[in-house]
């Protein structure tokens, strides 16, 4: 294993080994191993085209809406294959939720973004009781504050820093165990993605965060491990101090270090 010098204090949620991903015969991931801890935020860096998003989004298996995805080997959440025969995908994603690249609100006031997961999954119809989960989640995604007077208005009249915020709101109203962000920051400016960044590190507290990031002054700022990822094969994984002060791997260093990437 890529990581077996590592404590892992807090045990472990996901467990990725053998993982083998194509796309038709092109193999995009290659016997990747890798351990998730609990409540805490593990990175995945790599040069574009790597194989970061392809992985973030097998461990929620948004990959099998892919017609040409294959998969081999096992991803194991709370020690359970999320790929065994049989499994509802449905309860899998409740328990991982996703937070994509660029903001994508639901063409509905902020109210309706936040309680629609919550009304397809069976929440009570109690508008009361809608309004305490909705609040909660608004809070809990530090967008409480900003949008209490104006629940009803279009997601859309929301800055591009809020809508993400709203996405995050959204995706923690469902009450998932896991959440993967995928580059979440990307399309955000500097104040906003500093606000996603510190409401990731207090979410840590409560949940288990995987996040995919090109950029690695925001991995080494907020992840406790970093994975990078190179040609879709885990190169090296490790506390993330450690990997960015001495990395074990000199391809390791020279993409830390900018020599390539």
């Amino acid at each position: 294993m890529v990581d077996n010098q590592i404590n892992h204090k807090n045990g472990l949620r996901m467990k990725i080994r053998d993982l083998d991903f194509y796309y038709d015969n092109q193999q995009i991931l290659k016997k990747v191993n890798l351990n998730i801890e609990k409540n805490m935020i593990t990175a995945i860096i790599g040069p574009s085209g790597c194989g970061k998003s392809t992985l973030i989004r097998t461990l929620n298996r948004m990959n099998d809406i892919i017609p040409s995805a294959k998969i081999k080997g096992d991803i194991l959440l709370d020690n359970e294959n999320i790929y065994s025969n049989g499994l509802d995908v449905i309860e899998i994603r409740k328990k991982v939720g996703m937070v994509f690249q660029k903001p994508n609100p639901f063409p509905k006031s902020i109210f309706e973004n936040v309680a629609y997961g919550l009304k397809i999954n069976g929440f009570s119809k109690d508008r009361n009781r809608l309004m305490e989960r909705v609040q909660e989640s608004l809070e809990a995604a530090a967008l409480w504050e900003e949008v209490k007077d104006r629940l009803n208005t279009s997601a859309f009249d929301l800055s591009g820093g809020q809508q993400q915020r709203l996405c995050i709101a959204r995706t923690l109203a469902i009450k998932p165990e896991i959440i993967l962000f995928d580059e979440p920051c990307s399309a955000l400016d500097p104040i906003a993605t500093s606000k996603i960044e510190e409401l990731m590190i207090k979410l840590k507290e409560y949940y288990t965060i995987i996040i995919v990031t090109h950029n690695m002054q925001q991995a080494a700022r907020i992840s406790d491990y970093t994975a990078f990822l190179m040609m879709g094969e885990l190169i090296e994984f490790d506390e993330t101090e450690r990997l960015f002060t001495r990395p074990r791997q000199k391809i390791t260093e020279d993409y830390i270090t900018g020599r390539f990437g």
